[in-house]
This record gives structure tokens, C-alpha cells and sequence, in this order.
């Protein structure tokens, strides 16, 4: 979670870590998520309740900051205008892929459940402009296509793993539908989400559009092609094997996309194109949100 007041594409720096204890600087917002967070309570250290936290108490130092008639590098004002951008749920569903299909879809509705939770917080303390994103591919992962199967009779036309990718796209269905709802209760709010499963889907499935030769195979890990990724000895062990920095690689370490395939990724998800409702994130940087009362 993040709340984002402007952003790289507008030419401001990335945002600060919210747990970074120097050289912070909060003026263009500030970073809560952390690397293997989940939306689910207990799931990992700093899930999404746990980030819900640091950000009220942020938010709160900020203020009694500001009743003292100091300053603070986001004030009422700059609270209330920027954009809650949270993209949560793809460990959750991780972390359940080894169930029956049926099972995993089960679990969908509580993931979905905590992140509408958290939106739901975030408005009551006076946030207006939501930025919600969908899960990825997750079937097209080296990390998951390098798991032992018995056959290869669920592997799409582009070697990514049907059951998984169904599940992602079961996950932002329900997701997208959760905004939906919360539009009509938060009718002064603006929620915008926005869908990254075609946009990485695109990645392997036109993979020689952007000059990618072995879209499935992570650039660091070990095992060479097809996946270049071994659960044993992964990306920056001793073992590890690295691809040639010059060649274009979708993965980087079989979970994670390569800064060339970032890019692309977050260069159509500002057009606005793949959102619901259709809105640029820079018409939505520059909006101001609507005062109570």
C-alpha cells in the first residue's frame, strides 16, 4: 500500500520506504508495502493491517505535527488529495496454489474481503482517490511452471498454466467487482481498477513485440533454459546464473519482472487503457478531492 501524491511518470523520484530510517523524504508520498506482503492477516509480517497501521500512525504524527504549527511533509490538505494506490493478494494466492482449484477459489472472497476492509479505512480517515490493481499471470512464472506436474495437459498455447492463470483472473473479477460496490456507498470517491493480467499476459504471449526471446525464463536463478530457476538455489545464492545483461528478459528472478519489463507494464497501465473507469493516473494525480459537508 502507498499513498502516491505524484509519481516517476511525472518526473518526481520513487516513493520513500515508510520503514527507511534515513534519507526519507515523504513531500511526494510515502511507500508502505513491503516485499512478500500479504492482504491476509498472519500471512507475513507486514501484512496489509499491519501497513493499515504504520499509515494511521503517520498520518496522525502528521497531524498533531501540524496542530503544533510545524511543519510535515504531506498536510491535511496533501492527505486528502493524494492517491491510495494498493496492490495486494498476489502472495495470498500464492500461498494457496497447491490446493484444489475449487479450494483456491474459495479463499478468494476473504482475500478480496481484507483489501476491501482496508479501502474502507482508508475512507473513513479521509482518503478519496483509490488506485486498486489486479494480479498478474501468475501461470506464467517461471517460478511456478518449474514445480514438479505430472503432464503438460494444462499448459496454454503459450506454456503458461491454465489453472493458475484462472485463478488470477478469478482474483481480479472479484476484485473489480468489490470497487464496483464500493463506489456506489462511497459515491464522493474516486476508485479506479485497473487490470495487469492482460497487460503481463501480453508480455509472453507477443513476446518477440519487444524483442523478448525466452519470455518463461528468468534472467537470475539456476537450471538454465526452459525457467533458469531451481526452488533450491535461487536468484543471488552462490549458485546462481545470470543472463546476459544485454538480452531482454521478461523475469528476473521467476516471481519478480525485470526493470525492461516494468516499464512497458507500468507505461500502459498509465494510459489508462486497461482501468475501470477509464481515467489516466495523471488526471487523477492533479484532481482535487471533494471536501465533507
Amino acid at each position: 500500500m502507498g499513498i502516491v501524491r505524484k509519481g516517476e511518470s511525472l518526473g518526481t523520484p520513487h516513493l520513500s520506504p515508510y520503514l527507511k530510517a534515513l534519507g526519507s523524504d515523504f513531500s511526494n508520498g510515502a511507500n508502505f508495502a513491503i516485499g512478500g506482503s500479504t492482504a491476509t492477516p498472519g500471512g507475513s509480517p507486514f501484512s496489509l493491517d499491519v501497513q493499515l497501521h504504520q499509515f494511521l500512525y503517520f498520518r496522525t504524527r502528521s497531524f498533531e505535527l501540524l496542530n503544533k504549527g510545524e511543519r510535515t511533509p504531506i498536510d491535511r490538505e496533501g492527505f486528502r488529495n493524494a492517491i491510495y494506490a494498493i496492490d495486494i493478494g498476489h502472495n495470498d494466492l500464492s500461498a494457496y496454489l497447491h490446493l484444489p482449484y475449487d479450494q483456491v477459489l474459495a479463499k478468494i472472497p476473504a482475500i478480496v474481503g481484507h483489501i476491501k476492509f482496508g479501502m474502507e479505512t482508508l475512507y473513513a480517515h479521509g482518503a478519496r482517490k483509490f488506485w486498486i490493481h489486479g494480479t498478474g499471470a501468475l501461470g506464467c512464472l517461471p517460478q511456478k511452471l518449474s514445480i514438479p506436474r505430472d503432464d503438460d495437459s494444462d499448459l496454454d498455447a503459450n506454456g503458461c498454466l491454465n489453472k493458475y492463470n484462472d485463478v488470477a483472473k478469478a482474483f481480479n473479477e472479484k476484485l473489480a467487482e468489490t470497487c464496483n460496490q464500493l463506489r456506489q456507498r462511497m459515491a464522493d470517491a474516486a476508485i479506479v481498477f485497473t487490470d495487469l493480467y492482460p497487460i503481463k499476459y501480453d508480455l509472453v504471449a507477443n513476446h518477440t513485440k519487444y524483442g523478448v526471446e525466452r519470455p518463461l525464463m528468468a534472467c537470475c536463478g539456476n537450471g538454465g533454459p526452459p525457467h533458469n530457476y531451481n526452488h533450491f538455489k535461487m536468484c543471488m545464492s552462490g549458485e546462481m546464473q545470470l543472463c546476459d545483461m544485454d538480452a531482454k528478459f521478461i523475469s528476473w528472478d521467476g516471481i519478480h519482472l525485470t526493470e525492461f519489463a516494468n516499464a512497458i507494464v507500468a507505461s500502459k497501465l498509465l494510459t489508462g487503457d486497461y482501468s475501470k473507469p477509464r481515467v489516466r493516473i495523471a488526471s487523477l494525480v492533479n484532481s482535487t478531492a471533494p471536501h465533507d459537508g
